[in-house]
């Protein structure tokens, strides 16, 4: 029942009864209206092995699948943190790889995240998985969803070719290093094919030597030469398998950060990042976060749900019933709100808490303002 990885911020529960949650769930979805506190309390203080026994158990002493059943008492955003929760690890990859395929447009921040940051053993898993959900390749898929070079790396990734060993070659490492500058800085136009022979396939740690090199050919680190010859999403699936490389858990801090910067909140990234590493290095991306950006990944989060609430006018009570706060309703009421508690038990979204000069009070219903703010009992 142990958690997956080692730096994850969801651990196996202590006194696990599998008998106790199922009654709590079953109790959370009795009546009118759904308790989703209690829903949260059970499911995201679990270990994904601990879920998979909650599942297998429900199933036997209620005769329904629980996630038909929390399909069906959920929506919007929420309903997807929690159904995400219920399963396996590379069937959620494959689950967010598939829906980033569904309909018009393509996610290519989906494709991009999973494929660029899973191992080799990851892929080759999630191509299973793919294959039997859908009863259709993983790569056919994707090839008929992207185009071009930025679909030949993705490709390259899915074969999940790249060598797993620790060995590094000083000599193939120069040559790498001046095979990569020659495709790019140094001529006119940029030979892609070249980058992705180098960054797919080698070692991780032959790529560390081949990126200390570069710079000393080029003088400029490969990120920045990336940004230089690419654009769109071929610079984005570049720079994400160099980061990834040389700082995991910071690149997904990157990821957090940008999706809740600006106007609005990237929810899917928002998500899928929460829901993929919090039993895996979720206590890595905090630290780094806190390194590249000055705050707390909870602070961060916590003052982003404030900056939503003070926007959404029609949606508290206090403030100017504004229309066009129905954007922001929606951001608070399926996003932000329901996801901040992923990161264990430092983050939990209390009934009450402040933010600057204002205290707010959060209810399964609604959420409230006050000014200034009450005193703490």
């Amino acid at each position: 029942m142990a958690a997956i990885g080692q730096r994850g911020a969801v651990t196996e529960a202590a006194g696990f009864k599998v008998e106790e949650d199922i009654k709590r769930l079953r109790d959370a979805m009795k009546g009118t209206g759904t308790d989703e506190a209690a829903l949260i309390e059970v499911l995201a203080r679990r270990t994904i092995a601990q879920r998979q026994l909650i599942k297998e158990q429900y199933k036997q002493q209620v005769g329904k699948s629980l996630a038909d059943d929390l399909d069906s008492e959920l929506s919007g955003n929420f309903q997807k943190v929690v159904l995400g929760l219920l399963m396996l690890a590379p069937v959620y990859d494959a689950h967010e790889l598939r829906t980033s395929m569904k309909g018009a447009g393509t996610e290519e921040a989906a494709l991009i995240d999973i494929l660029a940051s899973r191992t080799t053993e990851e892929v080759k898993i999630i191509n299973l998985v793919y294959k039997k959900k859908h009863d259709n390749s993983l790569e056919d898929d994707v090839c008929g969803d992207t185009s071009g070079m930025f679909q030949r790396v993705l490709v390259s990734l899915l074969t999940a070719g790249r060598d797993e060993g620790t060995a590094v070659d000083p000599a193939l490492a120069v040559q790498d290093a001046k095979d990569i500058f020659e495709a790019g800085e140094a001529r006119w136009g940029t030979d892609e094919v070249k980058f992705l022979t180098v960054l797919c396939v080698r070692n991780r740690n032959h790529l560390l030597k081949v990126f200390e090199e570069y710079k000393k050919v080029s003088g400029r680190d490969i990120e920045d030469s990336i940004k230089r010859e690419m654009s769109g999403s071929l610079e984005e699936v570049f720079l994400a398998i160099v980061k990834c490389l040389k700082n995991k858990p910071a690149f997904f801090a990157e990821r957090l950060y940008k999706s809740m910067k600006g106007m609005g909140t990237t929810d899917s990234v928002l998500i899928r990042t929460m829901v993929a590493r919090a039993e895996i290095d979720m206590l890595d991306i905090k630290v780094e976060f806190f390194k590249m950006y000055g705050k707390t990944l909870y602070s961060f989060i916590k003052l982003f749900l404030g900056f939503c609430l003070i926007l959404a006018g029609r949606h508290i009570r206090g403030l100017p019933q504004d229309p066009a706060g129905v954007m922001w309703r929606r951001q608070v009421e399926g996003g932000v709100s329901h996801v901040v508690w992923l990161l264990g038990n430092s983050i939990i979204l209390h009934p009450a808490f402040t933010i600057g000069p204002w205290h707010f009070t959060y209810t399964q219903d609604t959420f409230s303002l006050l000014y200034p703010p009450i005193k703490k009992q």
